[in-house]
């Protein structure tokens, strides 16, 4: 879990909106150099709309049973948005009298646990999970669920196991063939496009050089990020899952703060003008 992003909350770039929580996951727009200003050669031509983005269902991993980097351990959830249960969560961990050793772990046995839904603060469906020695929230992509990187593995005392969920579920990778493959890339190239689009709509509106070179640096480490987290997914390199669905994430996420601002455009100052009075 040690590769797992340390640095995944990300840096403030508006200081109205929500810090940048999101994985700082590829970029291709190449950061400005420290200390320069974000430039606008021609606003005529800077994009100002992000791409549409339709966030997946649940109904994309309902009924599908996950693997943690496509291999290990089970997540399955069942139900709909409203009412979203984990039926079977399985964690592989280390044995905490003995680390050299592996554990396994069935979380919550046979009951099924709740998964309450926390909105789309990132621009994914999100949900919290309450579970006393591993609470945990997950974001829903195209048929994979992303979990946020955590302060410390689970402690289950009695079981004499740690383990973290934190990083991708999804399909396990030895299952990918050449047809899914296919698909998978071109999914990524649309999400590439958009988390372009969405990136230079956010920079232009910040119209803020500062704010502007945050995003940018930000921005830069999104790729470094991505291939710590996909480096460990099953067969990554032959069917690249994870880097399909990471780059989705931060589509999404830029999306969400571009959203969050408001257009500079429809920012007028209040008239000092006092209406004319009728005529009596």
């Amino acid at each position: 879990m040690k590769r797992y992003l340390a640095a995944s909350a990300l840096c403030m770039i508006v200081a109205a909106a929500p810090a940048l929580a999101q994985l700082a996951l590829p970029s291709s727009v190449t950061p400005n150099p420290t200390g320069t200003a974000a430039k606008v050669s021609n606003p005529k031509k800077t994009p100002r709309a992000a791409a549409a983005f339709a966030p997946p269902g649940v109904e994309t991993v309902v009924g599908r049973p996950l693997s943690l980097n496509g291999a290990n351990g089970v997540l399955q959830l069942s139900g709909a948005a409203d009412a979203l249960k984990i039926d079977r969560l399985t964690l592989l961990g280390e044995v905490i009298s003995d680390p050299t050793r592996q554990c396994r772990i069935d979380v919550g046995g046979d009951a099924p646990i709740e998964a309450k839904s926390v909105g789309r603060p990132d621009g994914l469906m999100r949900f919290s999970v309450v579970i006393p020695a591993c609470p945990f929230e997950f974001d829903v992509l195209d048929g994979a669920a992303l979990v946020p990187p955590q302060l410390q593995a689970c402690i289950f005392q009695q079981a004499d196991c740690q383990a973290s969920p934190s990083g991708l579920w999804g399909a396990a990778g030895a299952a990918l063939g050449a047809a899914e493959a296919k698909q998978i890339e071109q999914a990524r190239a649309r999400a590439e496009t958009a988390l372009a689009a969405n990136y230079r709509a956010l920079a232009a509106r910040l119209n803020d050089p500062a704010k502007a070179n945050d995003l940018a640096r930000d921005q830069s480490r999104f790729t470094s990020d991505r291939q710590d987290i996909c480096r460990d997914y099953a067969r990554e390199s032959t069917h690249g899952f994870c880097t399909s669905r990471l780059t989705e994430a931060r589509a999404a996420f830029l999306k969400a703060r571009f959203d969050e601002l408001s257009p500079l455009a429809e920012k007028k100052p209040p008239s000092s003008r006092r209406k004319p009075k009728p005529p009596q």
